[in-house]
């Protein structure tokens, strides 16, 4: 069974990342963009990620300059932005094209795998989300206005999924 598991990317700083690091982990796929109107959602997914990065999940960022040049920052200082703007810490890939003839092979395996909106496999903003499940499957597909706030209860549904079928529960918070 093919999963996300067999793509690398680079990270912002061009070293080379290979996802099958991820193995087991929940993980949010996001394109990103730091001039988007929903790069606030920068800091909503960094909430995320210190909330549940301890359960296994990560979140990962690929920024996209497709969308209306909405991410003019250079690959060596997109991370340095991310985190001196929106305090993030989880991974930041090098800027990637995640429609057309150039995408990477990373968003054509997820636009393959799911449709957007009107049913349509073309990504179509920035901050398109994939939650992938520990087994590097694509569990579920967001749109750009989905609020990160809004995935906790999927992510820990995932979470649980992923340890003993749901033996494991999340206190409410």
């Amino acid at each position: 069974m093919d999963s996300i598991y067999q793509f690398s990317a680079p990270l912002y700083n061009g070293e080379n990342f290979d996802l099958s690091q991820l193995t087991g982990s929940t993980i949010l796929i996001v394109n990103t963009a730091s001039k988007c109107n929903f790069s606030v959602q920068l800091t909503a997914l960094e909430k995320l990620y210190q909330q549940y990065k301890h359960f296994g999940f990560t979140v990962l960022a690929f920024p996209c300059n497709q969308f209306d040049y909405n991410e003019p920052i250079n690959n060596p200082d997109i991370k340095d932005f991310y985190q001196q703007q929106f305090n993030v810490s989880f991974p930041v890939f090098s800027k990637v094209m995640v429609n057309g003839p150039e995408a990477h092979p990373l968003f054509n395996y997820l636009k393959a795998h799911t449709r957007g909106i009107a049913q349509n496999r073309a990504i179509k903003w920035n901050f398109t989300k994939f939650l992938i499940n520990s087994e590097g499957q694509l569990a579920v597909r967001y749109a750009p206005r989905t609020k990160p706030d809004t995935l906790k209860q999927v992510i820990e549904s995932t979470i649980n999924d992923a340890t003993n079928n749901g033996a494991f529960q999340f206190a409410k918070v």
